[in-house]
């Protein structure tokens, strides 16, 4: 519960901007995703941003149906899909980002940079405790 108490608290301050440009928080995160890759196959992009295929798919319909990305089926395999930010997406995401780093500066001016690069760092702590968790849980042979 502390952890979701923490991300509702930190995320708040990102809500009111991310919709005045109509986009969900999960919208967002698969912009920013796109934007700092190439071309991505659909369940890579899903593994990325921690979203479930399903909500992916909804998501991906939406952002399409805006023109922010561009889908497109692999020409090896009809059924793997593949998408990458398009010219929409990317000014979108070059007029959100300034605000985005002004949230995040007034995050770590409120916290303290020394506190928050603590925080990053025990997320990251745990995130790897629980991944090495969810290995040994793993029946063999299916790791």
């Amino acid at each position: 519960m502390m952890l979701l108490r923490a991300r509702e608290s930190v995320m708040r301050h990102f809500r009111t901007s991310l919709r005045s440009h109509d986009l969900t928080e999960q919208q967002w995160r698969v912009l920013r995703a796109l934007s700092a890759v190439g071309e991505i196959e659909v369940s890579q992009l899903a593994r990325a941003t921690y979203l479930l295929a399903p909500s992916l798919s909804r998501i991906l319909k939406d952002l399409d149906a805006r023109g922010l990305i561009v889908r497109r089926l692999d020409a090896d395999d009809m059924r793997v899909g593949l998408v990458r930010i398009g010219p929409r997406g990317m000014e979108l995401i070059e007029t959100v980002s300034p605000q985005s780093e002004s949230i995040y500066a007034e995050i770590t001016a409120r916290f303290g940079p020394e506190r928050l690069a603590q925080l990053q760092a025990l997320l990251i702590e745990l995130e790897r405790a629980m991944a090495m968790e969810d290995k040994d849980d793993e029946p063999a042979g299916e790791s």
